[in-house]
């Protein structure tokens, strides 16, 4: 009978414990980083996608030093057939390529004999992607609503407009103010924090009824596409 956690039958035996320390290691020090990112990104480009495959890479590529462990065959046999992969497709989701890259790591483990790490690996693989999706992990919920309007009194009233906001939402950041050559006014765009989510339709009430405020629009944070 087989031994199953003795079934690599490649030149170099698996170690279970060392297989199961590297991946874990892997997929901690990934969160590690992912985390980092989160809280530190400040461009215009945040994708949770990108964040997710922070996350998951490191325990594909242990994956892929297990397997290949020192067999250069192996390894040309790794670049020859992800070439194949990304020239016939093109994948716009950095996580649609992770997917790609463990599923031929995968499949190359079994290839190539290593059924234990095979198993193992996409075991904690399918754990890792459902914690994913489970928890949204990469979300960032830093403001709810987008509000653009036109305020037409003088810059020194705009307390009242501020006072409004403020009894709104949670944080309330100014993202633009522009005024326009021979008009009169200026058009703001605020990004609201709400303290109820639900009440953004009374937000834009009030706004509408406020003197000297016109042309209010509110966009929710979830009907942007991330960029």
């Amino acid at each position: 009978m087989i031994d199953f956690f003795s079934s690599d039958y490649a030149l170099a035996p698996m170690n279970v414990p060392a297989v199961i320390l590297g991946l874990l290691l892997a997929f901690i020090g990934g969160q590690t980083i992912a985390w980092v990112y989160m809280h530190t990104h400040s461009g215009l480009s945040y994708s949770r996608s990108f964040v997710s495959s922070l996350l998951v890479i490191p325990v594909v590529v242990a994956l892929v030093m297990m397997v290949l462990s020192n067999n250069l065959v192996t390894a040309f046999g790794l670049m020859a057939v992800f070439a194949i992969v990304r020239f016939r497709n093109i994948l716009r989701d950095t996580l649609d390529t992770t997917y790609v890259l463990a599923v031929i790591v995968i499949g190359m483990a079994c290839g190539t004999m290593k059924f234990a790490t095979a198993v193992l690996g996409a075991g904690l693989l399918v754990l890792i992607f459902a914690y994913i999706w489970f928890s949204s992990f990469g979300t960032r919920n830093r403001y709810d609503i987008i509000v653009n309007l036109h305020w037409s009194r003088s810059p020194g009233e705009l307390g009242e407009l501020r006072a409004l906001l403020d009894r709104h939402s949670l944080k309330t950041i100014c993202a633009s103010q522009r005024a326009h050559d021979g008009a009169t006014g200026m058009d703001f765009s605020y990004r609201l924090l709400l303290r109820d989510p639900r009440r953004m339709d009374d937000l834009l009430a009030e706004l509408r009824s406020l003197q000297g405020v016109s042309r209010v629009t509110g966009l929710k944070a979830d009907e942007q596409s991330e960029i």
